[in-house]
């Protein structure tokens, strides 16, 4: 499982793009992890999936309610990841009104769930293998600090504990 300090996973996550600009095409564009992270600071975090009730009303809400205050502690993106497509990441990106403040990518094959250890077995609730939920803080693609969530917790990967490790 990833640890603080460990480098993110070399892996490739999609993302869906509604205007064409800087680099990007209509519709599902690659985002190379280690080119995406260099250099910069990163806040994020990652849930079972898109459109569902804790993730939908509490977990991405806080994010783009504290965008700004994540910006002012020196965090230059932040990043929901979930194990769905691009297309259902676009449209839950759409209802959660993420625009310009959180980027919604999707991690269709649960690669980087899989790479980093963060996995979550729900294929009993005929969901399949998704992401745990968690939250992590990113700079130059190392973790600095990381928050797991136990099976059907909300408490420690809300946007006000990683915006409080931001701060410090």
């Amino acid at each position: 499982m990833i640890q603080v300090g460990d480098t993110l996973p070399a892996t490739v996550l999609m993302e869906f793009s509604e205007v064409e600009g800087n680099g990007c095409s209509l519709g599902p564009n690659p985002v190379d992890v280690a080119m995406a992270t260099a250099g910069k600071t990163i806040a994020l975090f990652a849930l079972p999936g898109a459109f569902t009730p804790t993730c939908s009303a509490k977990h991405v809400p806080g994010y783009v309610e504290n965008a700004a205050a994540f910006h002012a502690t020196g965090v230059d993106e932040i990043w929901c990841l979930s194990v769905n497509d691009a297309f259902v990441m676009g449209a839950w990106a759409r209802d959660q009104k993420t625009n310009g403040k959180v980027r919604m990518l999707a991690d269709g094959s649960a690669a980087f769930a899989q790479a980093t250890g963060l996995t979550l077995d729900l294929t009993s609730k005929g969901m399949g293998l998704r992401s745990n939920r968690y939250s992590m803080l990113v700079k130059d693609g190392k973790v600095v600090s990381l928050n797991i969530e136990g099976p059907g917790k909300f408490e420690v990967s809300d946007a006000a504990t990683l915006l409080a490790q931001a701060k410090a």
